[in-house]
């Protein structure tokens, strides 16, 4: 009987009675418990299957699943006598903080809140035994939604006492999507108070708790140890770059091939691979998305699944509000290149906005890029990773990340292509300045937000998106040598028949100029002082089919000339 391809299913127990499509990862038992690791925390990237694996590791522990061993006999987990003896043994609390999404510190605690209080009316049984004094029934009646931050932290570990004196076992702890509040908390602009709250709670739950067994946190980033974990010195970290648990998330090429060829899609191996693969974790290669591969199947159609399954908020903030070093690094990942940078796993939300190398940390623990080599340079003691986008999905998310940036003046930025198209240079300034009323300011950080700081951030964000509107037409470049200096844009056309363009942008300086029109007049002349058309006619592009333009600059203001 051929398996049901089903979208999102996310309980263990209902993939496997409803026979729906799976790729057996029942090995990451086996692997995890054999470490004997205290605690792991394991980062990959969203809709890689974290959540199912963790409600597979319930189902195979918790003692409230003792009688349903059935769930894994045709998978390889049983092949082991010891194991089969092992499942259903263990009192299990199993949390996720994947909904806790909240843009204020007092609703994020609150739903945190509202998460553990569910823990507690599912293990209210208790109350009715002899095992808590009249001071512990007390405290369990006490852990509400609107509980005080103090009861809340100790929610966790107190549970795990309750049920270790019960069942008489020490408890196994499974918390996913550990880092989504604390993703928004940055986003929000409470990362403080939403950090001190959960380095309370989880130093509670598993540092300071002699009732733990073991336990397993799952995220997307690895939160640095000063942020959240300062007090766990037990915490084995597995992040995309460790060798642990390489193919117990995601899909091994392998597995993908296979399914392919079980739904009679055999043919698009070579199209599925360009889409969908690019993932490395640990040093296996080949790693493809589990979201995208299972909508591919069901839908036998291609489309960006796993990239349009979040809204990117983090992502697009950092993009959209970096410095120019970061924009024209992104412009080169958008054209297919490299770069060379080095990494450090452990993000720091809270410097993102000033740290660069942070940025490309983030966007590799997101799965937005992939590592394309690693080399160890002994004199600085540094690994320096060359990076580049994962594949063709996750260019066509960028691509349309950056259309998102001009979406709210979208006809007067169309309009102002066409003109410049058509060499309107009146209708050029009339749209330009259109845009530029609307969206300068979507490109500042807002800390320190200044007239000479807006153009440049707007300029920028403007050159990736003539990339991505008029890649079909020109090669786009930016800050490229030629002739005696260094271009700010260049459009080299692909075809023939069409004028290549020289863009320069300057801000009005008052010591300068006196005027816009002096400033554009700046502009053109740098162009051809520094002969920036010397590559564009070494090319066999004549002279008079290469237009120049000066931008200039004055706060909102645009002249173009």
């Amino acid at each position: 009987m051929e398996r049901t391809v089903a979208i999102g299913k996310q309980d263990f127990e209902k993939v496997i009675l409803g026979n729906y499509f799976y790729v057996d990862k029942t090995s990451f038992i086996r692997e995890w418990w054999e470490s004997g690791d205290d605690v792991t925390l394991i980062t990959r990237p969203r809709r890689f299957g974290k959540t199912l694996t963790m409600s597979m590791t319930e189902q195979f522990f918790s003692v409230k699943y003792k009688d349903k061993g059935s769930l894994f006999e045709n998978l390889s987990i049983w092949q082991s006598e010891k194991y089969r003896e092992l499942q259903g043994t263990y009192p299990v609390i199993s949390l996720s903080f994947a909904n806790v999404k909240e843009d204020t510190y007092e609703k994020a605690r609150l739903r945190i809140n509202q998460i553990l209080e569910a823990l507690y009316n599912e293990n209210h049984f208790l109350l009715e035994t002899d095992i808590l004094t009249a001071n512990e029934k007390e405290y369990f009646l006490n852990v509400k939604t609107y509980m005080d931050e103090v009861t809340a932290t100790m929610a966790i570990h107190n549970m795990s006492k309750y049920l270790a004196r019960y069942y008489g076992k020490k408890v196994i702890i499974l918390l996913d999507e550990y880092d989504t509040p604390m993703q928004e908390a940055y986003v929000s602009g409470f990362w403080d108070e939403l950090a001190a709250f959960t380095r309370s709670m989880f130093n509670a739950a598993f540092k300071t708790n002699s009732y733990l067994e073991r336990a397993i946190m799952t995220g997307i980033t690895r939160v640095s140890k000063e942020s959240i974990f300062s007090d766990l010195n037990n915490l084995e970290v597995v992040t995309t770059t460790s060798k642990k648990y390489e193919i117990s998330f995601g899909f091994t090429e392998e597995e993908v091939f296979s399914a392919l060829e079980e739904y009679g899609l055999a043919d698009y191996k070579v199209k599925v691979k360009e889409w969908y693969d690019g993932f490395t974790f640990g040093n296996h290669a080949d790693i493809y998305n589990p979201w995208s591969i299972i909508n591919f199947l069901e839908k036998r159609e291609f489309g960006t699944y796993w990239a349009n399954s979040s809204s990117n908020t983090l992502v697009n903030k950092l993009l959209r509000e970096g410095s120019i070093e970061i924009k024209t690094d992104f412009e080169e990942l958008l054209k297919g290149g490299f770069l060379k940078k080095v990494i450090d796993e452990q993000v720091v939300f809270n410097q993102l906005s000033r740290q660069e190398n942070a940025v490309w940390s983030l966007l590799l623990a997101c799965g937005y890029l992939k590592v394309a080599s690693c080399v160890f340079e002994e004199a600085s003691g540094r690994y320096y990773y060359t990076l580049t986008l994962t594949n063709k999905e996750v260019k066509i998310m960028f691509e349309n990340t950056v259309r998102s940036w001009f979406v709210e003046s979208e006809q007067e930025y169309n309009r102002f292509i066409k003109a410049l198209l058509l060499n309107d240079v009146d209708a050029m300034n009339h749209y330009m300045n259109q845009v530029a009323l609307e969206i300068f300011s979507y490109f500042d950080t807002g800390n320190k937000p200044s007239d000479a700081s807006d153009p440049e951030r707007f300029y920028h964000g403007f050159v990736l998106d003539l990339l991505v509107e008029l890649a079909d037409q020109y090669r786009i470049l930016s800050n490229r040598e030629s002739g005696f200096g260094r271009y700010d844009v260049m459009l080299e056309p692909l075809e023939d028949n069409r004028d290549a363009m020289i863009l320069e942008f300057k801000v009005f300086d008052s010591r300068k100029e006196k005027t816009l029109e002096e400033t554009v007049k700046r502009a053109l002349v740098q162009i051809e002082k520094e002969n920036y058309a010397s590559m564009l006619e070494s090319k066999g592009v004549p002279r008079e089919k290469i237009r120049t333009y000066g931008f200039a600059f004055q706060g909102k203001r645009v002249l173009i000339g």
